[in-house]
């Protein structure tokens, strides 16, 4: 029967394979069991530390494979040079644990930003700090993440000589096509620039308040090239990060969360100010779960030919409380004023002379011209 192989091949196949096989699986599994004592070990001192916790959870997964992977690069790095496809080996394994480091580090920045959240969590009554650094780590997180992929996949790249050749060769002939790539990832870049921008100078943060085209929301999500507005009535608006950057808009919750709501309310010019203000504080002090206390004013802004116009101011701790406190106060002066002053709700006056009205005419006489008319 012909050989398959060639006898180099089966010559130098079995007995040192064999031999370098049982020095991988040993490797393998005292690289395991090192694994599993250092992790036991870790979770006891871990205990009481949020990022260490989060840190040992993130890195689990992926040193399950990395340090087997480690244990097989120095097995396969101490074989003989002489050994079939060994160079192979080295090569894919070398890929591999380049893989796994990547992925052990994102893990690492990843439960940085997880470490971070836990210690400011944004469901607390004042949590102006806590947006702001949720804020500067997501987008922070997210950019480091582009750049762990792009280190992690240059090492794989660069570990095959062509394509190393062939990198060095577009980068010394990059002229046009640099020119034409550095336009077509203009957006991509403008968003990343944005993004560290935003982090940095912080005009928006997380759970803040604005107004975007003229929507009301709160800053759900900041991505890495993107922004994801809840608005009021549950839509979701997606908005590129380069138009917080370039284009105007309104942030109620940029220094804090204090806002002061106005109503305005159009009445007759014969309603008792005084009496209508002195209900207004009433209300207010009826609400302190909605009016923190600063500011109560009732003030005319302006008239017309038939009414006047009445603003009242009050203040409330954040924007949705203020919305309340608002309505609250218009349906209840609304309600006063009708209950007690109904004549000074908003009026149509019209005035009648009576030099301009004519004396109704008899409709049974006739007129006087056919009444002195001749009969026939």
């Amino acid at each position: 029967m012909e050989r398959v192989l060639p006898d180099a091949w089966l010559n130098a196949l079995p007995l040192p394979w064999l031999n370098t096989l049982i020095a991988a699986t040993v490797a393998v599994c005292i690289a395991l069991v090192v694994r599993w004592i250092a992790l036991v070990i870790l979770r006891r001192v871990a205990k009481s530390f949020v990022f260490a916790q989060q840190l040992i959870h993130r890195a689990e997964p992926p040193t399950l494979w990395l340090i087997p992977l480690l244990a097989l690069q120095t097995v396969w790095t101490s074989a003989p040079d002489d050994l079939l496809l060994i160079n192979g080996v080295r090569h894919l394994n070398g890929m591999l644990v380049v893989a796994a480091f990547t992925w052990l580090a994102l893990g690492c920045v990843k439960a940085i930003g997880e470490a971070v959240a836990i210690r400011n969590p944004l469901d607390i009554e004042d949590n102006l700090q806590a947006r702001r650094i949720q804020t500067q780590v997501r987008v922070l997180v997210r950019c480091l993440n582009v750049l762990v992929l792009l280190f992690g996949t240059g090492l794989i790249l660069m570990s095959f000589p062509p394509v190393r050749q062939i990198g060095t060769s577009l980068l010394a002939s990059a002229g046009l096509a640099g020119l034409a790539a550095g336009f077509a990832a203009k957006p991509v870049l403008g968003n990343l620039i944005a993004g560290l921008q935003i982090a940095i100078s912080q005009p928006i943060r997380l759970d803040d308040v604005v107004i975007v085209e003229g929507e009301w929301g709160r800053i759900e999500e900041i991505s890495g090239t993107y922004v994801v507005l809840k608005i009021w009535d549950e839509r979701r608006m997606v908005i590129p990060l380069q138009y917080f950057i370039e284009k105007p808009f309104q942030n109620w919750t940029r220094s804090t969360s204090s806002l002061i709501g106005s109503v305005f309310l159009w009445v007759d010019y014969s309603l008792p100010l005084e009496e209508l203000r002195a209900e207004t504080e009433r209300i207010c002090k009826d609400i302190p779960h909605l009016w923190d206390g600063r500011v109560c004013v009732l003030q005319v802004t302006d008239t017309t030919d038939r009414a006047m116009q009445l603003r009242v101011l009050l203040s409330s701790v954040d924007s949705s409380r203020s919305w309340d406190a608002r309505c609250h106060m218009r349906e209840r002066l609304i309600s006063f004023v009708a209950k007690q002053y109904p004549q000074c709700l908003p009026q149509l006056r019209a005035e009648m002379s009576s030099r301009n009205v004519k004396p109704e005419r008899d409709t049974h006489e006739p007129p006087t011209e056919i009444a002195r008319q001749p009969p026939v």
